[in-house]
């Protein structure tokens, strides 16, 4: 019969058993996870530096910074205008320009879209279909999302034909229109100018009513937008606004274009 010294997890004092000592998985699990925990904090609070990251401008959706952005650009449109007006008056001073050339100039103008223009007007309203629009009239299919917008060949449309029925002028929402101007649109946002605008989108034509709404009524473009106003409810509004005074364009003239690389 041996003796308690030489039985595995007894001790030879003989005060008793003593377990040995083990390292479950549990305990590892564990300690990794409280391990990863810290890792992370420290990174979070060495990424924000003692700031709240939520308001850190890197993060911010880029729609607030395609906002931001555009009223950038709406406040140097205004800076342009002022130094345009103030430019305008020193030259105005000037006497080394004949009457020939003033008028020469001032017929430029006009045709640039940089002077305002007054007369009578007419007034085209687009906005999206309801997002829960059904079709309202049979055999034709339950709209899709693409259905319920308005997109960028409808905006042109109504710019084209205004254009087609003699517009003297013509306002896309609070911006004059000038032959480089282009109307475009990502996804459910008109950008025009280096501003962007959500609908409802309002364009705004000088020139004989009768014949804008003519011109309008023509359009193959818009007739097919029609359908979409009739079936699924995409907005269609057409007034006459009386006497309305547009508003010069005020932005840079400077043309952009890309060269080939040597």
């Amino acid at each position: 019969m041996s003796n308690s010294a030489d039985s595995p997890g007894t001790g030879s004092t003989g005060s008793g058993p003593v377990r040995a000592f083990r390292l479950r998985p549990v305990r590892i699990l564990t300690a990794a996870v409280f391990a990863l925990a810290g890792l992370l904090f420290i990174t979070s609070f060495n990424t924000a530096k003692g700031t709240d990251i939520r308001q850190d401008a890197s993060l911010l959706k880029l729609s607030d910074l395609i906002q931001e952005r555009s009223r950038k650009n709406q406040g140097l449109d205004q800076s342009n205008a002022a130094l345009r007006d103030r430019v305008e008056s020193l030259a105005e001073g000037d006497d080394g320009s004949t009457r020939a050339q003033d008028r020469k100039l001032s017929g430029l103008e006009k045709s640039a879209g940089t002077e305002k223009v007054t007369g009578r007007a007419v007034s085209v309203t687009l906005n999206d279909a309801p997002p829960n629009a059904t079709a309202k009239l049979p055999g034709y299919p339950e709209p899709q999302p693409d259905y319920l917008v308005i997109h960028q060949q409808d905006l042109q449309a109504v710019v084209n034909a205004l254009w087609q029925g003699g517009a003297r002028g013509i306002k896309v929402m609070d911006q004059r229109l000038i032959s480089t101007s282009a109307v475009r649109c990502v996804g459910n946002t008109l950008i025009l100018q280096g501003r962007v605008y959500s609908p409802p989108y309002k364009i705004t034509a000088v020139g004989d009513p009768g014949r804008l709404q003519q011109a309008l009524a023509a359009s193959k473009a818009i007739q097919t937008y029609m359908v979409y106003v009739n079936v699924y409810g995409l907005g269609w509004k057409v007034t006459e606004d009386g006497t309305v005074t547009l508003p010069g364009y005020s932005g840079t003239v400077d043309l952009h274009y890309a060269k080939p690389a040597q």
